[in-house]
């Protein structure tokens, strides 16, 4: 006896919905234990820009990408001529100056010799004026010479203040020169990893034009967002473990910083309860010495709240 054909078709709908069913909760994160938050989002690093403070053509440089660097390494050099030209400039400016200024002082120690004695010839006339051996002429010719001594030991005092301002100024120019032709050689701010290089050699950069990127690969970050419900509960130094696709290890991070203002939640950036719109951000500071990590890993992160709890064995994903 042949089994009726409705038979089979509620035998293939069962089938299918049991599958369905399996499937369903297979596929469905396990919840989190008691005092964990999760959080996603991706491996930051702390970059720097590598800038000179002052434009010209680049000599030499010494940015390879991929590469290793250290604070203080020198790293691309600019064409000094110009520099040099404006300290040369700056130099002769002084040398011009000091010679003027010792002409001045020639010229003041004549004068105080004239004005010295101009003096002693008034004093003179003058007591021979007080025994009518002098005339009131002789008198007025010796007051005229010392009136004309003091007066240009003034001028020349005046013309002597005025080179020393003008010194002043030439010096600073100088020194502003000379700091300025220090700083033609670009050294790295921080020790790191050359990620990105903008320049080459012969190359013009203007000052402040960006040269490469500089990532301190051995400390990273990586931020995630919680949900108020969630927030007053973590606080900095918690305890936290991230997970990326690819390495098998898990790596231990705390909470660095809580941000204290509410955002709507990033597009690229998967919460558990989508029905979260404001959420604050968490990041987290992990040390990478062994470089597995790089910037742009997406990656998984639990943190815990609770310093009583054990981390479990296994560490869910919860369910959307």
């Amino acid at each position: 006896m042949k089994n009726p054909s409705w038979i089979w078709s509620l035998a293939v709908i069962v089938l299918v919905a049991v599958v369905s069913y399996g499937l369903f909760w297979l596929t469905q994160g396990k919840p989190l234990p008691e005092g964990f938050v999760y959080g996603n989002g991706y491996i930051e690093g702390r970059d720097v820009k590598l800038a000179a403070e002052r434009g010209g053509r680049v000599l030499r440089h010494r940015l390879l990408e991929g590469e290793a660097v250290s604070t203080g390494d020198v790293l691309v050099e600019i064409d000094p001529v110009d520099a040099d030209e404006q300290i040369r400039g700056a130099q002769g400016e002084l040398e011009s100056l000091k010679e003027n200024i010792a002409v001045i002082d020639s010229e003041r120690d004549t004068w105080r010799h004239h004005a010295a004695t101009a003096k002693r010839q008034l004093e003179r006339v003058r007591a021979l004026q007080t025994k009518k051996l002098g005339t009131q002429q002789d008198v007025d010719t010796a007051e005229n010479a010392v009136k004309e001594a003091m007066g240009r030991l003034q001028a020349l005092q005046k013309q002597r203040d005025s080179l020393n301002a003008q010194m002043e100024a030439a010096g600073a120019t100088l020194a502003l020169a000379e700091s300025q032709r220090n700083k033609l050689e670009v050294a790295a701010p921080l020790s790191g990893t050359v990620l990105i290089r903008a320049v080459e050699t012969g190359e013009v950069v203007a000052a402040g034009q960006p040269l490469a990127l500089i990532v301190d690969l051995n400390r990273l970050e990586l931020k995630v967002y919680v949900s108020a419900n969630h927030l007053n509960r973590l606080h900095l130094g918690d305890e936290a473990r991230i997970r990326v696709d690819g390495v098998d290890r898990e790596f231990v991070a705390n909470v660095s910083r809580i941000d204290d203002f509410a955002q709507f939640t990033p597009r690229d950036v998967h919460m558990p309860d989508e029905r979260q719109r404001m959420v604050y951000g968490v990041t987290l500071a992990l040390d990478n010495p062994d470089g597995l990590l790089k910037p742009g890993m997406p990656a998984d992160a639990w943190i815990r709240w609770d310093a009583t709890q054990q981390w479990p064995a296994s560490l869910p994903v919860p369910a959307s």
